[in-house]
């Protein structure tokens, strides 16, 4: 189960990473996220570490740049939804 927010925040922002829309209700958004297996984590370093874990070299990247990466959604919270496209 994921928060309402990552829910509404991936709902409003996923053509971030898809080309079309996967989703148009919080309902399809939450099946979506599911599926996918997303992730929300609390901080900038538990996206690192989870982005290693899955095999992704992010060992040159700043903070700055795996927030702005394509499957990495911030939360108003500060805390962070990955979708692995």
């Amino acid at each position: 189960m994921y928060s309402k927010e990552a829910v509404k925040v991936f709902l409003e922002k996923q053509m971030q990473l898809f080309d079309e829309p996967v989703a148009e209700t919080p309902a399809d958004a939450q099946e979506f996220l599911e599926e996918c297996m997303a992730v929300e984590v609390n901080n900038i370093r538990e996206v690192r570490r989870y982005l290693d874990e899955m095999g992704a070299d992010v060992s040159g990247m700043s903070a700055g740049e795996l927030e702005e990466a394509a499957e990495v959604f911030r939360l108003p919270s500060g805390r962070y939804l990955i979708v692995e496209g």
